[in-house]
């Protein structure tokens, strides 16, 4: 059976994944700008190209996939992969890469440069690691996966966009309510209309009207635009050349956790479409994730791309593959009309938001909803490390308005906040989440080896640092990668492996003492009769 390559849910799940896509590329113009020096015109003409050609051919990509899956299943309710821009590594390597190279040397070329090295040396991780999605899918239970996501959803998502909305209640609250009665009521409109597309509408309309009569809940942005295009360019001698030079290898601290975090990021998102019905391949879908962050680096983007978070949101709202096609179109578009800020001077950022928010609360429910009742403990435990992330990012906030920082203030925190603990458990926290998740599914299983096998893990990985070993500098907190990076939570984790390792064997010699017992008492009981 062929599936149609548009139907009327298509354009709400573009909605929100093409607003999703513009906050990202929102957050490359200002914080190029702010942290890393780099001009407008520069993240314009060279950045956004390249990042649009990856987002185009990713957003294909997925949507083939996703028909390919629909023909030989005979459905016609397969929802395509969300993709685009990693929110996650934009963040890492321009606060943490690019904007420190630029405090250090001013030069604008050599920030741009370690970008691209980040961004490709990333990509080649994650390509490499596909090889290996089926073995850590196997043998990690499903409410790890499926936690560790969740508090991303819930923090990062669903908490960070609910006060934008409460800060401008008089055009956002409408919009959102609209969007909970359509999509959890499952309300159906007039013509078929989506209900997501009729609230940015609303939203939109009423902000205009508010305006009209002096309100100031609404101001379009000051910027003009100029519109002009500007196509795609390879940059390979710029890439490369820092292969053989200490400023890009010397940021491995942080390009190697990111990629780890990538490649187990999507390895959770894969599971999480299984869970709502849509069973992709592994090793393709990873492999294509891999080297679209690669193609990306090769045309001047250094921010990789991934496979998004919200699959079960948009299948939810009636998205099919159509939704992709669309989303990859138009965000490539404004990417090489420059048309980024031409959106924001029409369209109120807070009155989509609603969408997003919808994303996050699906995405935690399923958490609860797609693993065995009592692995719901596990996900509520798996939830903290996301919530610790969230906390420092507020703080880290906060405290940056206040004219402070984080360096400046952590001697006065005390013992109050326990600030090094927030800081200590943020750092790698979808891994120990994940983690979290795992272990505790194995010892409410009973299955005391694998929970130690988990623990043991846990242990190597503070101890290399990819999890809780972190440097406090002027410029924020820092990747710690190195041998015995986190020796206190290498030893503390390596103690609670021994502890189940030692529960394991009790636990076996007792069972097999019983079976023993049992066995005697059969044997005795033939000899009588």
């Amino acid at each position: 059976m062929k599936t149609s390559r548009f139907v009327s849910g298509d354009l709400d799940g573009f909605f929100g994944l093409f607003i999703d896509n513009l906050l990202q590329l929102m957050l490359i113009v200002v914080l190029c700008k702010t942290v890393a020096g780099l001009p407008a015109e520069f993240v314009t003409h060279r950045i956004l190209p390249g990042a649009a050609l990856s987002i185009l051919l990713g957003n294909l990509f997925y949507s083939w996939q996703a028909r390919k899956l629909a023909d030989q299943t005979g459905r016609n309710d397969v929802t395509a992969l969300p993709y685009g821009i990693n929110t996650v590594s934009l963040l890492a390597f321009i606060l943490l890469i690019m904007g420190p190279i630029y405090q250090e040397t001013q030069n604008i070329t050599l920030v741009w440069q370690a970008g691209l090295f980040a961004c490709f040396i990333s990509g080649v991780l994650e390509t490499a690691g596909s090889f290996l999605g089926d073995w850590i899918r196997k043998h990690t239970p499903r409410a790890a996966l499926l936690a560790a996501l969740a508090g991303v959803a819930l923090t990062f998502i669903a908490m960070g966009f609910i006060f934008q909305i409460f800060a401008s209640p008089l055009i956002a609250l409408l919009p959102l309510f609209f969007i909970l009665m359509t999509y959890a009521g499952k309300l159906k409109l007039p013509f078929n209309l989506p209900g997501g597309f009729v609230a940015v509408l609303m939203g939109v309309a009423l902000a205009w009207a508010l305006k009209a009569f002096g309100f100031s809940t609404f101001q379009p942005l000051a910027e003009k635009y100029v519109f002009g295009i500007h196509l795609p360019q390879a940059y390979p001698q710029d890439l490369f050349s820092l292969l053989s030079s200490s400023w890009g290898w010397k940021h491995m601290a942080v390009i190697f956790p990111m990629a780890l975090f990538n490649l187990i990021g999507s390895l959770q998102n894969l599971e999480s479409a299984e869970a709502a019905g849509d069973a992709y391949p592994t090793k393709p879908s990873l492999i294509a994730n891999g080297c679209l962050s690669i193609i990306a680096a090769f045309l001047g983007s250094p921010f990789p791309t991934t496979i998004y978070i919200g699959h079960p949101a948009w299948k939810a709202m009636g998205a099919r593959t159509g939704y992709s096609i669309l989303n990859g179109i138009v965000i490539s578009f404004l990417c090489l009309i420059g048309g980024v800020t031409l959106v924001l001077k029409i369209v109120p950022l807070e009155v989509t938001l609603g969408i997003l928010l919808w994303i996050g609360i699906v995405m935690t429910a399923q958490a609860f909803q797609e693993v065995p009742k009592k692995h719901a403990l596990a996900v509520s435990f798996a939830l903290i490390p996301s919530l610790a992330a969230w906390a420092l990012m507020l703080i880290e906030t906060t405290l940056r308005i206040a004219g402070s920082s984080l360096f400046e203030a952590f001697p006065k925190f005390g013992t109050g906040l326990y600030i090094h603990g927030i800081i200590s458990l943020s750092q790698g926290f979808l891994i120990t989440s994940m983690i979290f998740g795992a272990v505790l599914v194995f010892i409410l299983e009973q299955k005391f080896l694998k929970a130690g096998v988990w623990m043991s893990i846990a242990s190597l990985f503070s101890f290399t640092g990819v999890i809780h070993a972190y440097h406090l500098t002027p410029l924020g907190v820092q990747n710690k990668f190195g041998f015995f990076a986190a020796p206190e939570f290498g030893m503390g984790y390596g103690l609670a492996a021994l502890l189940f390792f030692i529960v394991y064997l009790c636990h076996r010699e007792r069972s097999a003492a019983i079976s023993r017992v049992h066995s005697g008492d059969c044997h005795g009981l033939l000899a009588s009769q």
